[in-house]
């Protein structure tokens, strides 16, 4: 069995919780998506999926920088296949829209792989511009993780378009991911 780590990015409330935007909270957000993406990859046989956050009040750590590091451990103790982690972009410019993915690294690998599969799908799905994979090897969940990792910006909470998306119809982008990872494994 495939085992994938789904860590649904920020903390419900107190410290490193996410970006705000049009009346939506990150957090909310990435609990919800990454809570269907679950159901979805625990219903094939080929999957083990497990969340970071299995009930809404789970909070990571008791810092920033610990609630980053806690999710690693988990991960790698676990001796997860794949580390994706969901996030809400938000930019200052509230027409900045799309889906985006950030690996530790470009160069062949199953990460940089993965994303664009992921971002394909997104596309197909949402709608959503596809913006590309981009490499940031500073990312903690992307560096620490001792297995690939994938950081998807599912889209924009500055943008109203993408955030009523992102919050009314989570199964979209939840689907969008979970067909992402089966073209990746050729499962589809």
């Amino acid at each position: 069995m495939i085992k994938i780590y789904i860590d649904q990015g920020h903390n419900p409330s107190g410290f490193n919780t996410g970006a705000e935007g049009n009346g939506f909270y990150e957090q909310d957000i990435t609990y919800e998506i990454g809570r269907r993406l679950y159901d979805l990859l625990a219903a094939n046989p080929e999957f083990d999926p497990r969340l970071s956050r299995p009930t809404p009040e789970t909070i990571l750590g008791t810092t920033n920088s610990t609630s980053l590091v806690e999710r690693v451990r988990q991960a790698n103790t676990w001796g997860a296949d794949i580390f994706l982690s969901l996030h809400t972009n938000a930019a200052a410019n509230p027409n900045a829209s799309g889906s985006e993915a950030l690996v530790y690294s470009l160069s062949s690998g199953v990460a940089p792989e993965l994303a664009e599969d992921i971002l394909e799908e997104l596309n197909l799905v949402t709608g959503l511009r596809n913006r590309g994979v981009i490499a940031r090897p500073g990312l903690y969940v992307l560096r620490r993780t001792q297995m690939p990792a994938v950081l998807v910006e599912m889209g924009f909470i500055s943008n109203r378009y993408d955030a009523e998306l992102m919050a009314y119809s989570p199964q979209l982008f939840a689907e969008g991911i979970y067909r992402g990872i089966l073209e990746y494994y050729d499962l589809d």
